[in-house]
């Protein structure tokens, strides 16, 4: 339906850990018709295209064999932005995308989500790193106790400002 899902915990909501990454990559996505042999799925075509994503974001071990758990967190993080990116989506949910990885795995993340945004993408981000909300946004809305504080656009806002309103203070003139 043009909607992609990164979820903010990989490990319980994103993978599921004792599978292979083959497994995961088709994940939600097993309908697709690349995938289907008659009646049964078509394995060799899930691996392959396990593969080939896994070469396209640089997931290191590149071994499609290897169950999930036995990958870094920022390689785990990355077969799950190469399962949703790659099926082209209108939108993307996306939470906390660089929580516990690393400083190359962010940089790698965060390209991807500008080259999906540059394509004319929505994408919905969620996080708590303000770094990362202030170079990746073009509209900040920060929310408190369930309601939106305010809206800012990054190019006029800072950190101080979007800590205010995460603490729930509104400093805005009416």
């Amino acid at each position: 339906r043009g909607i992609a899902h990164v979820p903010e915990d990989r490990q319980h909501e994103g993978l599921i850990m004792d599978y292979a990454a083959w497994e995961n990559v088709a994940f939600g996505y097993h309908h697709d018709p690349r995938f289907q042999s008659g009646l049964f799925m078509n394995n060799k075509a899930i691996r392959q295209d396990a593969d080939d994503k896994m070469q396209r974001f640089d997931v290191r071990p590149p071994n499609p064999k290897l169950a999930a758990k036995n990958f870094s967190g920022g390689n785990q993080q990355k077969i799950v932005l190469a399962r949703e990116i790659e099926r082209n989506p209108d939108i993307l949910l996306i939470g906390q995308p660089t929580r516990g990885v690393d400083i190359g795995a962010i940089e790698f993340i965060h390209q991807q989500i500008i080259a999906l945004r540059d394509q004319g993408k929505a994408i919905l981000l969620v996080s708590v790193e303000l770094d990362e909300i202030l170079s990746l946004s073009d509209r900040i809305a920060v929310m408190f106790d369930g309601q939106i504080m305010g809206e800012r656009l990054p190019q006029n806002t800072n950190e101080t400002e979007l800590g205010l309103l995460m603490a729930g203070v509104n400093n805005e003139v009416a």
